[in-house]
């Protein structure tokens, strides 16, 4: 189907009551269920499936075969790597409905999730995070923390441009690509400071 604002194939399902922003892409066999709210310019692979209230950013790219479930929010410029796993409830059983107990997952800003990842309820992903391929992140992560392994463990830092960032003895770092600088501070996060 082609709307004026936005593609969807025709062979996704687009539930009344999402609004869809211009210049987004919904493709083969997607399913964008009631209350969501898609940001402009994003991309939903195949079979992507995203839940009720869902609420994505502009710019989120989606690859194929992730569900975005209830409590997830994703913000803008957010890649999520195919397969990736969301969760929302933090003790599933099947014969006990806990629909109520929802847990909130907030993906930031620029933020990378590798294929196959699953994010465990409940945590926060920091702007220009990157998660990298098979981990599983069990607690918060810092902006700009790169993560690995499962359970995820932190392994150093990326830039904007996903670049591990290499800290002299000054704690400053530049990025290879964009020239951007960076300061590791005595608080153990990383800003950025430009060029």
């Amino acid at each position: 189907m082609m709307d004026a604002e936005y593609f969807a194939h025709e062979s996704a399902i687009i539930d009344e009551g999402c609004k869809i922003g211009k210049g987004t892409k919904i493709w083969h066999f997607a399913h964008i269920m009631k209350g969501c709210v898609i940001g402009e310019n994003c991309n939903l692979g195949q079979n992507v499936v995203i839940s009720p209230d869902v609420v994505l950013g502009r710019n989120v790219k989606v690859q194929n075969n992730v569900s975005i479930y209830t409590g997830v929010i994703c913000d803008d410029d957010v890649f999520l790597g195919p397969s990736m796993v969301f969760t929302n409830v933090i003790n599933p059983r099947s014969h006990i409905l806990r629909r109520d107990q929802y847990q909130a997952t907030n993906v930031r800003r620029g933020a990378s999730i590798g294929a196959n990842a699953t994010i465990v309820c409940g945590n926060e992903i920091g702007e220009f995070a990157f998660i990298g391929a098979g981990a599983v992140v069990t607690k918060n992560v810092p902006a700009y923390a790169l993560i690995v392994g499962n359970p995820g463990r932190q392994m150093g830092w990326m830039s904007e441009y996903g670049h591990r960032l290499h800290f002299d003895e000054k704690n400053i770092a530049v990025c290879p690509e964009s020239l951007e600088k960076y300061e590791l501070t005595n608080e153990g996060k990383v800003i950025k400071l430009g060029q």
